[in-house]
């Protein structure tokens, strides 16, 4: 596995790894995160090998583990094996789909008291297929989603082509930043995930680490608008 990319210094650290998909191909991202108090959170895991726990382990102890959305789950037992003293936080709905899953919190809307000092947090409604708790690290201005963005571009690494085929030609996504399809075909209650947006865009996030495709690091507010306009306007 490739080494951790420091994305902004001896504060976040990112990890692109191939996953496989109906067909498609292409990468997920995993996030670490230094808090106030100089330990680790590791946001949306990837499969922790050896090496990598060594290179986690180098930055520091990690004492939270989450698994941000409805199908951002599949390492989260590697993560707890690597790291077994660290807590637990989960998406609504993955205590159902992994029912013998240790854990110690279901993620919602209001922040742990403990990381009051690190991060905002919104738990996306409104949708019939698919959760997410999106985040806001407030020291560094970043916001942290799973599948509420994705941002394929002919830049990004590791697609295949039939990923490219239904992103550009069916979903219409290619170089047009918008919710995963799970969210575009299942926006049931418009209030509701309207209200969930907005309370995200009012953070004042300057970048956006998102877990499929380009990160978006040019104005990002700006790109989350667009990419929101169907649920925030209709």
């Amino acid at each position: 596995m490739s080494d951790l990319f420091e994305f902004k210094k001896n504060k976040i650290w990112l990890k692109e790894y191939p996953i496989k998909y109906a067909g498609t191909k292409f990468h997920s991202r995993m996030s670490i995160i230094r808090l106030k108090n100089d330990n680790l959170f590791i946001h949306s895991p990837c499969d922790i090998d050896e090496n990598l726990k060594k290179q986690i382990n180098e930055l520091g102890k990690v004492e939270y583990i989450a698994a941000p959305g409805y199908y951002h789950y599949f390492y989260i037992v590697s993560a707890q094996q690597a790291f077994p003293e660290t807590e637990t936080f989960i998406c609504p709905g993955i205590e159902i789909k992994l029912p013998l899953l240790k854990f110690d919190w279901i993620l919602g809307d209001r922040t742990d008291v403990r990381l009051l000092e690190d991060f905002d947090q919104v738990l996306v409604r409104g949708n019939k297929y698919i959760w997410e708790v999106a985040f806001f690290h407030k020291e560094t201005k970043t916001l942290f989603l799973v599948d509420l963005i994705e941002n394929f571009t002919d830049k990004t690494k590791g697609v295949n082509w039939s990923l490219k085929l239904w992103w550009k030609y069916i979903f219409h996504m290619w170089g047009n930043p918008k919710p995963a399809p799970e969210y575009q075909f299942g926006w049931k209650n418009k209030d509701a995930a309207r209200n969930s947006l907005k309370k995200i865009l009012h953070w004042d996030f300057e970048k956006i680490i998102i877990s499929h495709g380009d990160i978006i690091e040019q104005r990002a507010k700006e790109a989350a608008i667009r990419a929101w306009n169907k649920p925030l306007n209709n």
